[in-house]
Order: structure tokens, then C-alpha cells, then sequence
């Protein structure tokens, strides 16, 4: 071993085992820094403040509730994106802030569950012959607001379902926001634009957002603003 010793990497391995508490071994050097993101960053952080603005300009009111469906699952990891890697479909950003209304302040730390069906409109657990393993969470994921109440994620454009024989599900994410001083809010995010809107019987009209096609290195990519607003408990 290099800049520490056995001894002490035999230590540790002991401390832990007997409960203790987790240190670095001495002599270990700090990660180095290899440069900062310049104007990149700038960039990144402008971008963020200009797709995540408050919901002003219109009335003040608590985000609409909506159904929660047959397939939502406790215990979806913490991560931020939403999909498998090299999921097919498109792929779609969402961004926003949990806000408050009696305070019209952002809400850091509030938890928010996400799922939905994958491009063709399937869920991993819409089949009870082949339900999903219990630690295998697809197009499932929960997020943490930062502390100005900011959160993202990546996913896929979800696809519509058939429901009945002339009924179909619109694309949609399911939302299921939480916060200690406010009321849970159970919703869906909806897309301006697509053809089942105008016949799907759970939609409401401040639910849908515009998405805005973008362009990074050779493809692109959607992107959409969701703000959430909670009542408080």
C-alpha cells in the first residue's frame, strides 16, 4: 500500500467492524481539482433561473390534483433520471420549483415520487402475470428539491395507452409531491399538443405544458417547465 499503511487500513476495517465510526486513514490527500465549469456554468445556472420562474402573472392558486392511477409504487430510489440507461424514446427534460402558496416562498426538501409508462405507453408493473422484482423500479424515480426549491429530471416522452375500446390515455408523468407543512399533492403532467387530450376524461387544462425541442452536440431533446404549487396542511 502506498501513502498509508497496512496497519492502519487493518484499523479501520476492525473500527468498522465493531461498530465504529468511519475515518479516512491518515496520509490520504484531498481529491485535486481539475479546472471549474467557466461559462458553462454560467450558462447552466441562467438557464435554470430563466425555465424555473415563479408562477407569476396569474392568480396565486394551490396545483390541481389528479388521479392517481393502478400503478404507483412505494420505495422508487432517489436519483434524477427517471429511465433505464439508453431507454428508446425521446428523451424529455422536465425542470420547475415546489412553491408554497401561503407564503409564495420556494419549498426546499420536498419529496417528489415520478412514474410513468415508457415510450409505447407500457408501465413495469401493468402486467400481473409478470409483475416487476420488488427492487427493480423502471421509469420510476424520487427527487429532493434543492434548497430554492428547484428539482429536475430526465426521462423519455411517455407514450399514450389504450384504456377502452375507443378510450385512450394521453402521455402523462404522475406526480405524488410531499412536504411536511403542506398537504400532499397527487397530480399529472400533461403535454400540449397531443391528440388525446381533447377526449381523456381525468385531464385538466392546467395540467398540460408546452415542451420546447432543443439541440445538444448531434440530436435533441424536449424540454418543459413544471411549477407546483402546495396548500398548505
Amino acid at each position: 500500500m502506498s501513502d498509508f499503511s497496512r496497519r492502519d487500513f487493518v484499523h479501520g476495517l476492525m473500527g468498522l467492524a465493531a461498530g465504529g465510526t468511519l475515518l479516512l486513514p491518515r496520509g490520504v490527500q484531498a481529491t485535486p481539482a481539475s479546472g471549474t465549469l467557466g461559462a458553462y456554468g454560467a450558462f447552466l445556472e441562467a438557464e435554470k433561473q430563466q425555465e424555473a420562474a415563479p408562477p407569476m402573472g396569474k392568480k396565486w392558486a394551490a396545483t390541481e390534483d389528479n388521479i392517481l392511477g393502478p400503478y404507483y409504487r412505494k420505495g422508487a430510489p432517489f436519483r434524477a433520471k427517471i429511465t433505464p440507461p439508453l431507454e428508446a424514446g425521446t428523451v424529455l427534460l422536465i425542470r420547475g420549483r415546489v412553491w408554497g402558496l401561503d407564503t409564495r416562498k420556494p419549498l426546499a426538501h420536498a419529496v417528489l415520487d415520478i412514474w410513468q409508462a415508457n415510450a409505447k405507453g407500457r408501465y413495469d408493473n401493468d402486467d400481473p402475470k409478470n409483475p416487476p422484482a420488488a427492487n427493480l423500479f423502471l421509469n420510476r424515480a424520487r427527487l429532493l428539491t434543492d434548497e430554492t426549491g428547484y428539482y429536475e429530471f430526465e426521462t423519455v416522452h411517455p407514450g399514450a395507452y389504450q384504456t377502452g375500446p375507443n378510450e385512450w390515455r394521453p402521455a402523462h408523468i404522475h406526480y405524488l409531491v410531499r412536504h411536511p407543512r403542506y398537504k400532499d399533492l397527487i397530480t399529472q403532467l400533461y403535454f400540449t399538443g397531443d391528440p388525446h387530450n381533447k377526449t381523456d376524461q381525468f385531464i385538466k387544462q392546467s395540467l398540460i405544458i408546452d415542451l420546447e425541442k432543443k439541440k445538444v452536440g448531434g440530436g435533441t431533446y424536449e424540454s418543459g417547465t413544471f411549477n407546483i404549487v402546495l396548500a398548505p396542511a
